[in-house]
Order: structure tokens, then sequence, then C-alpha cells
């Protein structure tokens, strides 16, 4: 959950602020659950369509996965893990006002999910357990891909799936021993799911197979 290039977040009281849009989960138990979109400049939920492909991708993943959904926003893609079967989720918000709706949210699905409002590198940096899923989408503006992408690497268990969501015409750069297993492109982002070093990681994108893309 990234806001939008060449935007900063507003000052924030640490209270939940008010919605003035909503995000849909749209698979799982909580299928049609609505999040509120609050006034933050530039808060961007990724689409329906790229999450829907993106969870197509997941779908053998998402059973009893810890998952860490880093710079959380609205905290959609993290909740919908959840709600596809992923055991437990960590979600990370530097915004207090974000992090309170996100409490807010948590409690009122019941979900098994911790939030922590606190800066994503410094909270990276004082971790010690492991996730089997991450979801990178961290504000375009702040160019924090590199910082984190360094930081997740004692932080993801062996075969960890590690989604990165980028302006279209950026790539940032991953572990060399990192395959990808998918990616796609709509007209204003580049989404991808890349799979760390494990026991039994293998290459699952051929080189006949298409990216997908989402207009």
């Amino acid at each position: 959950m990234s806001r939008s290039p060449h935007s900063r977040p507003a000052p924030s009281s640490g209270t939940a602020p008010r919605g003035t849009g909503h995000v849909r989960i749209i698979g799982g138990r909580w299928r049609g659950t609505k999040l509120a979109v609050p006034d933050r400049p530039g808060l961007r939920p990724s689409s329906d369509r790229v999450r829907e492909t993106l969870f197509n991708w997941l779908m053998p993943a998402l059973p009893g996965a810890r998952v860490l959904d880093l710079f959380a926003g609205t905290g959609v893609l993290g909740l919908e893990a959840l709600s596809r079967g992923a055991a437990q989720a960590v979600l990370v918000e530097r915004d207090p006002g974000l992090a309170s709706a996100l409490r807010e949210a948590v409690a009122k699905l019941s979900a098994p999910a911790e939030v922590h409002a606190a800066d994503a590198l410094a909270w990276l940096r004082g971790r010690h357990d492991t996730f089997d899923l991450v979801f990178l989408d961290p504000p375009f503006a702040d160019g924090l891909w590199a910082g984190a992408l360094d930081g997740l690497a004692p932080r993801l268990a062996p075969g960890a799936r590690v989604y990165v969501e980028s302006p279209g015409d950026i790539q940032p750069v991953v572990p060399p021993n990192w395959v990808l297993h998918r990616e796609g492109r709509t007209r204003e982002v580049r989404y991808a799911l890349y799979r760390a070093p494990g026991h039994h990681a293998t290459v699952t994108l051929r080189a006949d197979d298409p990216p997908a893309t989402t207009e």
C-alpha cells in the first residue's frame, strides 16, 4: 500500500482519520468487507484487478502463512491474505493515524494481526522473527525499496514470497538469488512476486510464460 509519486504523508494527530473512500476485500472469509481509505495525500490502495491477479499467484502459499505488510496504509494486502487463509499478519505503518485506523479494522474483523506504528526500516532492524510472505509497497516518492529489501533479508523464511510494487518505469533491484515468479504492469505500476532461496525453491516462471498485464 503505497502513496502515489510526489506525495508525502500529512501530519497526523495519532487518532484514526476519517475515511473519504473505501477499498474492498475481494476474496475469502471477509469477502466484500470495506476498509476505509483515510484522508491522506496520495494514499493509493493497490487496485482490485492487481490484487485479484496477485492473490491468484499466491493461492498455494497462503494457507498457514505468516505475513508481513511492511508499508501497510489501509492494510488491504495483509488483511486480504488473512481473509484467504494466512495464519497471522503483522502490519507496519509509520503514520499514527493510519495505524489507529488499522487497529480499528483488525478489531472489527477479530483478525489475527499485530499493528505497529513505526518506521518500517527501523522496525525491521529490531525484529528477530521470520515471515513466509511479505508485501513491499512503500511510498513511491521516498525511494525506500533498496533499504527495505536489504532489511528484509534476515526476516525471510526459507522459500518466502516477496511482493514488490513500484512505478511502472522503476524496477527495484532485488537480491541476485531471488527468483522471479510472476510480474505484471498497469499504466501506473509494476507489480512482481519473487521467491527467496529455500530448500525446495525452483524457477517457476518459464521462458514462454507471458507477464501479466492489467489495464
